[in-house]
């Protein structure tokens, strides 16, 4: 909702928007094209046409592009003269334009041959033929098959057959390596490209320049001609070389412009856009062109030249978008404070201004069905990456700059007479018998005069296991009941589901705690009187472990756990959406019993549960305060298991609830708990959506490596936004942390290597949750073995494998690109990306991928080092 506070951050961030908008698309003065420049590099292929492919133009095309460059140009240069293009010298004739004609040399003899055949024919039939070039960088190309005496025998050849200066074109530094070449030619051609060489275009024009003029003191007997020039109007960031359209006009305008007062004999590279070039040069080669494929000007040749000539249109749309966003993201936060505010409306216009962009520069693009095919799946990764990074953001601003909490526990004081009777219902599978005693022995000790103990042991084959615990209640008095059934389907729901049926008449609310759970004698009194509300059917209190600090494994488990009871549950608590967990949880009875009890289906049923309750209408109340404390997984495979079992559950309940979450069926869901029930679970669907990436991930690095003319790295945008959702979330975690959870930095490091180490985790449970509607629901050993190195390396195996494969693919690209390396001429005349901002953020994107892979080693370690929890277990004895 704009109110007038939001209307004015919303007016002062759209200024400062357009501000830098406005700012980085400055008018810049260039001097102005030429009337008539020496010539084009000439490729006269349309969009649907390819060289390499052989689908020649035709000569009504061929003579349309000429008939285009007449008067604006005195020559054009030519590559090849297969087919049609044998005839451009003579179309050319018509329109008045020289021909400096070429014969495309490579590995093919024949081709080869036909080539210079054919070239001979056409130079000496066509007077408006100039000079010839025989083959195009074939040096630099460095095929074995074409030595260098090869092609000197080809230009003598070619030499003795036509009257016009015969040559070859290569860069200045193979010309200066080659001097054996030069005395075999009429003159020598340099290619000055300087965005190959890294080289920022402030200082483009001077070094090329510097370049030819080396050439020609070094063969001074020699005529110099610039074969070709240019600057690419798109691309990868070559080093410090920006390929954009703005660059290409500064480049080319100040280019000509010395060479004219200087009198160079040039071919600008090139005419025309060749898409197909995409193939042999990467996503650059596509660009060239002084004209678009469409043969549509790209640029002013006169007028000052703008960055993005509409860059207020995307300015305005980045804007409109923006408070779309931001007014989303207000939606019921109107306690929200005016920095929070502020924060998220900065956010929304960073978020917005990415996306114009994003799409601007993608459809800015020569697009084929593959490069559609990725981009689709990039931009709904791209889409996943922003709603979560929105989602992350808004909780942030809730926890730090909420002037009040709406739904804050307030404990209530209610006459005895009135409490109401709790049935506490205790299911348990094969647990230690010690550690089930223990907990009883916690519940005995309860201050709270109406109570009854309910043990359900479901499908234990073991007689020494349960028989002590059976043994026990009766001990205890009774209050405390205990049943076996063998076989009892259904897991635990089913193990509450038959409590219920065994619970008092006279219980009013059930209460469930896990069998590892010694509760507070205070628990029921602080608690049970939330209940006289007759709105509340659920009151949640966090979940603790007792065993947090007996190694470093639980430690680290210990403070990941913390972070959702202290900063999730908080905000969700604020909309009536908390998670309701299987322990620590007290649900009024009807109310279980309205909505159907305990869901079979869901291996989650206890956050199914809440959910279902919700729909109904009912309100929970959660107190951030321990009132019990259990055990954690004693190895890494458990947490891993359990976290399995959660994420699994949670897909669970949105397939299951979906159209009541959409509002497809009519519940009593608001729609800030519809928000929480979704947004909440969209860091684990990310996940999801991660591993599939992570696989995308290491084939694209493998066609960088073995294929780097045919797979160029991904744009830096889409590297920029998962580095800046790892980087936010980083922030995120280590602020909420310490002021909410109130850890340590070093127990907030050790929460972040815990929760990574589960991302793999998750994202298997998540795509298997997608792909099947069950699984076998897992129970969390207590007091297990210490596990020997090898047991902890099985465990990670997946994990393993995948951290490897990383590592592998990064010294591939590092290796095979001569990432770090001092570039030298060789390299970088060789199209090489070692220097491509795009490059080295995707090898940074690598490395965080590999990340969650080492951690979860890590972990895996650890937690075979750790042992169980007996001395836990000893003290609550």
């Amino acid at each position: 909702m704009l109110n007038r506070i939001n209307l004015l951050i919303v007016i002062a961030v759209a200024v400062v928007t357009f501000s830098l908008w406005a700012y980085v698309n400055q008018p810049k003065d260039h001097p102005p094209w030429p009337h008539t420049i020496q010539g084009f590099s000439f490729s006269p292929y349309q969009a649907n046409e390819d060289a390499i492919k052989h689908i020649l133009p035709t000569v009504e095309e061929i003579d349309s592009d000429l008939q285009l460059l007449a008067g604006t140009t005195h020559s054009v240069r030519t590559y090849s003269t297969e087919g049609t293009l044998a005839e451009i010298p003579k179309l050319a004739k018509r329109h008045g334009i020289n021909v400096a004609l070429g014969a495309w040399i490579d590995a093919d003899d024949v081709r080869n041959e036909q080539e210079i055949n054919k070239l001979i024919e056409v130079a000496n039939s066509n007077s408006n033929v100039v000079r010839v070039f025989i083959g195009n960088e074939v040096i630099l190309r460095a095929d074995p098959k074409i030595p260098l005496a090869k092609l000197i025998g080809y230009i003598d050849r070619v030499r003795k057959a036509v009257k016009v200066p015969v040559s070859t074109a290569e860069p200045p530094y193979i010309w200066a390596a080659h001097p054996e070449l030069v005395s075999h030619v009429d003159y020598i051609a340099v290619h000055l490209l300087p965005y190959w060489e890294n080289q920022p275009i402030d200082l483009a024009v001077a070094h090329s320049i510097q370049q030819y003029e080396d050439v020609k003191i070094l063969y001074p007997d020699t005529p110099v001609i610039i074969g070709e020039v240019g600057w690419p109007s798109n691309g990868r960031t070559h080093g410090g070389a920006v390929a954009s359209q703005a660059n290409q006009a500064h480049f080319l305008r100040e280019f000509l412009k010395v060479a004219q007062e200087k009198n160079y004999i040039y071919y600008v590279m090139e005419a025309f856009d060749q898409p197909w070039k995409d193939q042999s040069e990467g996503a650059v080669g596509a660009y060239w062109g002084v004209y678009d494929v469409n043969r549509v000007p790209k640029f002013s040749l006169t007028e000052p030249i703008v960055g993005i000539p509409h860059w207020s249109w995307l300015a305005g749309l980045s804007a409109i978008l923006a408070v779309v966003v931001f007014s989303t993201l207000l939606a019921d936060s109107q306690h929200l404070g005016m920095h929070g505010r502020s924060f998220l409306a900065i956010i929304a216009y960073l978020v917005a201004t990415a996306i114009v962009w994003v799409v601007y520069d993608y459809t800015n693009q020569y697009l084929s069905t593959l490069s559609i095919l990725v981009g689709l799946l990039l931009v709904i990764g791209m889409i996943g990456v922003i709603v979560v990074l929105l989602a992350e953001a808004h909780e942030w601003a809730e926890l730090r700059w909420s002037s009040f909490r709406r739904r804050e526990f307030k404990p209530l004081i209610v006459p005895e007479a009135e409490l109401p009777f709790v049935s506490i219902h205790v299911p348990c599978y094969n647990e230690p018998p010690q550690m089930m005693i223990a907990t009883l022995n916690a519940l005995a000790k309860l201050d709270y005069p109406r109570f009854e103990v309910i043990v359900i042991d479901n499908n234990t084959k073991d007689t020494m296991v349960w028989q002590p615990v059976q043994a026990h209640c009766a001990a205890l008095g009774e209050r405390f009941h205990f049943y076996h059934e063998d076989p009892l389907p259904g897991f635990k729901a089913g193990a509450l589901n038959y409590a219920l049926t065994r619970t008092a008449e006279l219980a009013d609310v059930i209460a469930v705690i896990d069998s590892d759970y010694c509760v507070a004698a205070n628990w029921l009194r602080d608690l049970a009187p939330q209940f006289v509300n007759p709105n509340i059917a659920i009151v949640q209190a966090p979940q603790d472990y007792s065993d947090g600090q007996e190694s470093m494994f639980k430690k680290m488990c210990y403070s990941e756990y913390a972070g959702f009871f202290q900063i999730g549950m908080i905000t969700r608590n604020e909309r009536n959406a908390i998670i309701q967990h299987g322990t620590m949880t007290m649900i009024r009875r009807h109310v279980l019993q309205d909505v159907g009890g305990w869901a079979q289906w869901c291996i989650t049923e206890d956050a199914e549960l809440g959910l279902r309750v919700f729909e109904h209408g009912y309100e929970a109340v959660y107190i951030p305060k321990s009132y019990g404390k259990g055990l954690m997984p004693d190895t890494f495979i458990d947490f891993k298991k359990q976290r399995f079992r959660w994420a699994f559950g949670a897909v669970q309940i949105l397939r299951g609830h979906a159209r009541q979450l959409l509002g497809r069926v009519p519940t009593k869901l608001t729609w800030g708990q519809r928000y929480h029930f979704v947004a909440g679970w969209l860091p684990w669907l990310a996940d999801g959506l991660n591993l599939i990436f992570s696989i995308a991930a290491l084939f694209w690095s493998l066609g960088i490596i073995f294929f780097p003319h045919t797979f160029d790295p991904p744009w830096i945008i889409f590297s920029l936004l998962p580095l800046s959702l790892f980087a936010f979330k980083t922030a995120k975690q280590f602020y909420l942390y310490q002021t909410h959870v109130n850890t340590s930095v070093w127990q907030t490091i050790m929460a972040s290597i815990a929760g990574l180490a589960l991302s793999h985790t998750i994202s298997r449970a998540i795509l298997t949750g997608l792909v099947k509607k069950d699984n076998p629901f897992f129970r969390t050993p207590k007091l297990a073995a210490r596990l020997s190195f090898t047991s902890a390396i099985k465990m990670v195996y997946e994990e393993s494998l995948l951290a490897i494969a990383f590592i592998m693919v990064i010294y591939g690209i590092v290796i095979s690109q001569g990432v770090g390396q001092t570039p030298d001429q060789s390299t970088v005349l060789s199209r090489s990306n070692a220097n491509s901002p795009d490059l080295l953020f995707w090898i940074v994107v690598l490395c965080i991928q590999t990340i969650p892979y080492l951690t979860a080693i890590t972990m895996s370690l650890l937690g075979a080092r750790a042992y169980g929890a007996t001395k836990s277990l000893a003290e609550a004895q």
